[in-house]
């Protein structure tokens, strides 16, 4: 079926019947704007992507069910990183008028399907035809109890810092895709279909143990660096202790020339934090809970001293935070 047999508001009466409410829904999809309650003690979490076909993806490399999926977790994992859980979602679509009715399909099935298993529910939107790529913006609202909320700044000398799961599989991933090179299914799953933090997100939020935290979108040294300027801290990163997956290591292997890709390639999706020191033993606890690795990879240090990386030699060097800039040159 073409889009236009089926219409905009025929789309939309698909969509909305297959939407479930939520919890704080009154009223959702339907009226000109969704009517919301927040409970009592705590506070609002927004959060806004674009997903823009030529720029974010490629849809020759991956389905419009992962794509739709995707399209949830990039947006939840700034809700995680604040320590929030994930409530409420708008999906604004530009879509092309050649676009087959059946892949839009695919792409709310798996839309509406990870924001079911990060217990959010889509309440609004907007659909309109795009004249180029395809063109995906989501708003995401979460809460989180009242002074609860971790931001960037909180960061301070002698803190330890922290990362969730592996660095570099997604960038590493987008290596192999532009380079026509065969993939691993592990890498794409990383890639296409990455995994918000969540319940580990929570969890240092209720516990008081995340003193500053942002998620890894743009690459570990350039989200790190985020946290710094916020806090105007400084800090010292342990080369031999970044977090690298089976796949990356087997890949880095044959190419050491692939190890920048673990600290400036983007879209890990993992929670990067600092912490105090001597909460290793609960942070390792709760990593145990959780399933979910914590690893240390460096200190906090004074702002003066900058951003540096210490390899396995204990050589010392400035570390390039720069990550991916959509307005760069080059």
């Amino acid at each position: 079926m073409r889009l236009s047999e089926l219409g905009e508001f025929g789309f939309i009466e698909r969509i909305r019947a297959a939407a479930v409410t939520g919890e704080g829904v009154c009223h959702g999809i339907g009226d000109d704007c969704a009517v919301l309650e927040l409970p009592r003690g705590e506070r609002l979490l927004t959060s806004k992507d674009l997903l823009i076909e030529g720029i974010h993806f490629q849809r020759c490399w991956t389905d419009s069910r992962r794509l739709g999926r995707k399209s949830v977790s990039v947006n939840v994992s700034d809700i995680a990183a604040m320590g929030g859980r994930p409530r409420h979602l708008y999906l604004g679509l530009g879509v092309p008028a050649d676009f087959p009715v059946e892949e839009l399909q695919l792409f709310m099935d798996g839309f509406l399907e990870a924001a079911a298993e990060y217990g959010a529910c889509l309440v609004g939107g907007d659909t309109c035809r795009s004249p180029g790529p395809l063109l995906i913006s989501v708003t995401a609202e979460g809460a989180v109890a009242a002074g609860r909320e971790v931001r960037r700044a909180g960061a301070a000398p002698g803190q330890a810092i922290y990362v969730s799961g592996t660095l570099g599989d997604s960038a590493l991933a987008l290596h192999r895709h532009t380079a026509g090179q065969p993939l691993d299914p592990w890498l794409a799953s990383r890639h296409h279909d990455p995994v918000a933090r969540v319940a580990l997100g929570k969890a240092l939020s209720e516990n008081g143990l995340a003193r500053a935290m942002i998620d890894v979108s743009d690459g570990l040294l350039a989200d790190l660096g985020h946290i710094l300027k916020a806090s105007n801290v400084g800090a010292m990163l342990e080369e031999s202790c970044l977090p690298l997956s089976g796949p990356f290591q087997s890949a880095l292997a044959l190419e050491p020339q692939l190890l920048p890709l673990a600290l400036s390639g983007g879209e890990d999706y993992e929670l990067l934090f600092a912490a105090q020191p001597e909460q290793e033993g609960a942070l390792q606890a709760l990593a145990n809970q959780l399933a979910v690795p914590i690893t240390r990879i460096g200190t906090i240090i004074p702002a003066g001293e900058g951003l540096c990386l210490r390899n396995a030699a204990g050589e010392v060097r400035a570390a390039d935070r720069r990550g991916f800039n959509h307005f760069a040159g080059g």
